[in-house]
């Protein structure tokens, strides 16, 4: 069986998507624009630009996005904003996205046409207040779609947010929780998410004895030095609760410690990563895929190097879907590894596609 760790469904972009003002999920796709994979062209000419556009310098959080470039949802996969007279956008989406939406019956063609067999729905405020909708897709086809949770990260642990969490898990009966760093950007990166605050709400996702999905992203700098001490935030956590199992969502960061096809992890790092309840998402053709070209031999060997350094079980593979389908098609993010890496075993294949996430996300 496949099974994909990393999967979406959303509403049409062009309505609020489950948040109360239409302006607060524009400011968090913004804020993810800052920094995206995908490409920004200028409108006029087709020209990749290089620049950052879309914040000013210094400031990472929400007060220092942009408020004069009228960012908004455009057609074919595309995020468009103005600047000094120019038009410019960022193809977030695939191109043949023509609205941005992706009901369940999309992603279930996908699936059909990649030999996919389930996918776990990832959540996120990027992409709306989500837990009705995934918790619909899980309830109309359960044995396709396991949803995640979310609420706002940072404010996790007051009341609404607690009252949330246990309305996703005992009324909609959704089986994780997707958990992001980047939305700590909204409050100024003031606390950061080991914070005392936070620590009813881990006691309670702890009882509720579902795993957590983590995107560590290296906030607030968004360099190693901030990655680094994030990944000692995080192995506080893995430590204090052992029984709560993590995925580390998007993988480790390849531009801070790979070189050649091989990492080199800082020992606080590594010593996370090694932990036994913390497993690892594959998720190359998404972050590299603009520049690495399929079948990704770049990502094959720091998949090598992972298995070696961790094992098989360590590892499990996941798509973003249908972001991925701006760098290759479905089919092929998932043939890089069924087809091409090699040096896996069947049985470790297996593992790496489906047996180490239906494990841990309990998918019969």
């Amino acid at each position: 069986m496949i099974v994909d760790s990393h999967a979406h469904v959303f509403q049409n972009w062009l309505t609020n998507c489950g948040h109360q003002e239409k302006e607060t999920h524009l400011k968090f796709l913004q804020k993810t624009m800052t920094r995206p994979s995908a490409k920004v062209f200028r409108a006029r000419d087709g020209k990749e630009i290089s620049e950052r556009l879309l914040f000013r310098e210094g400031d990472n959080s929400w007060k220092g996005m942009r408020t004069d470039v009228n960012f908004r949802i455009s057609d074919f996969g595309r995020l468009a904003f103005s600047l000094e007279g120019e038009e410019y956008f960022v193809q977030y989406m695939p191109v043949g996205m023509a609205v941005i939406e992706s009901p369940p019956e999309h992603l279930l063609a996908q699936m059909i046409n990649a030999e996919v067999d389930h996918c776990v729905l990832q959540a996120g405020m990027t992409y709306g207040v989500m837990n009705d909708y995934n918790a619909f897709a899980q309830s109309q086809y359960p044995d396709k779609f396991t949803a995640l949770l979310a609420v706002d990260d940072p404010m996790a642990y007051t009341p609404e947010n607690m009252k949330e969490v246990e309305r996703a898990f005992h009324t909609l009966g959704m089986k994780g929780i997707y958990y992001g760093l980047d939305s700590y950007s909204r409050y100024g990166f003031e606390w950061a998410f080991d914070d005392k605050r936070l620590d009813d709400f881990w006691e309670l996702i702890a009882s509720l004895d579902i795993p957590v999905f983590i995107e560590a992203s290296a906030v607030p700098e968004y360099d190693e030095a901030s990655y680094i001490a994030n990944m000692v935030r995080l192995d506080g956590l893995l430590t204090r609760y052992p029984q709560m199992r993590w995925l580390l969502v998007m993988g480790v960061p390849v531009g801070f410690f790979g070189q050649d096809g091989r990492h080199n992890f800082p020992a606080e790092v590594e010593r996370a990563y090694s932990r036994e309840n913390l497993q690892i998402e594959l998720t190359y053709p998404i972050i590299w895929g603009g520049k690495w070209d399929y079948p990704y031999p770049e990502a094959q060997a720091y998949i090598r190097d992972l298995k070696e350094k961790f094992g098989a079980s360590k590892l499990i593979w996941g798509s973003d879907m249908p972001n991925v389908e701006r760098f290759c098609t479905y089919r092929q993010c998932v043939d890089y590894v069924r087809n091409y890496c090699d040096f896996l075993t069947g049985s470790e294949k297996e593992q790496i596609l489906g047996g180490n996430l239906a494990d841990l996300c309990r998918i019969q």
